[in-house]
């Protein structure tokens, strides 16, 4: 199934698209290419083949929630330059 120019020009005045000429003849080769490959591949025999959601397997890398000791207040805020009611204070953005 090969696209035709007025095809291509149909398509491109979908997608509010203005193409010059040489493009249209530009796009109307290479969707004709990738058509072409895509009905190479519609060749393939994919019988047995189980669908894949990814080509490598992957695994859960995630390690288990454990709670451990963390800082206090004080020690957190030990170094700030300036700390109010527990918080850092920070120059104001506007």
């Amino acid at each position: 199934m090969a696209l035709t120019r007025e095809e291509v020009l149909h398509v491109a005045h979908l997608a509010r698209l203005s193409l010059k000429p040489e493009e249209v003849e530009i796009f109307t080769r290479q969707l004709n290419d990738i058509l072409a490959y895509m009905a190479k591949l519609q060749e393939v025999d994919t019988e047995g083949v189980p669908p894949l959601a990814h080509v490598i397997s992957l695994a859960n890398i995630f390690r288990e929630d454990v709670v451990e000791p963390s800082l206090s207040p004080e020690e957190s805020l030990a170094n700030a330059p300036e700390s109010e009611q527990m918080a850092f204070v920070v120059p104001r953005v506007i």
